[in-house]
């Protein structure tokens, strides 16, 4: 693990303060709670592109999946 510096907003460290005073969150340092919502944040991130990705894939795939789920429905509703 590698140290950094951030300045946060003084609101944030009182509500990240709050949290940890509620012994039931599990906690015990900023440090960690910063951790785990950078690392959600980051995967938060990550899938939204995923899904972009996939976006422009079917996007630009349309016409194709269009006629084959077509072609398919059709060959389905034979008797």
């Amino acid at each position: 693990m590698k140290t950094i510096a951030i300045t946060m907003d003084e609101s944030i460290l009182k509500s990240i303060d709050r949290l940890m005073a509620d012994h039931s969150i599990g906690w015990k340092s900023r440090s960690e709670i910063i951790r785990e919502a950078v690392k959600q944040f980051v995967a938060h991130l990550e899938r939204a592109a995923e899904e972009e990705r996939e976006r422009e894939i079917f996007y630009r795939q349309r016409e194709r999946l269009n006629r084959q789920a077509a072609a398919l429905i059709k060959e389905q509703a034979k008797p």
